[in-house]
């Protein structure tokens, strides 16, 4: 699945470690980088939501495609 702007994902330990157990998150892409990077790994800026879907804080995140869904 590549994503596009306006899709809302889970971000978790499927798509990098670093949002493992309790650090995963509710994701609003606001953009999808196309410079290059590693096969099958994207770079998506976006809003992470809280539990009532606001607007938390803005972030960069690089993840892995097939780990989003």
């Amino acid at each position: 699945m590549r994503p596009r702007p306006g899709d809302l994902l889970r971000i978790d330990g499927r798509a990098s470690v670093q949002f493992a157990g309790d650090r995963a998150l509710t994701f609003r892409v606001v953009s999808v980088c196309d410079r290059p990077t590693y096969a099958g790994w994207v770079w998506l800026t976006g809003y992470v939501l809280d539990r009532r879907g606001n607007a938390t804080v803005k972030r960069e995140i690089y993840v892995q495609l097939a780990g989003l869904g």
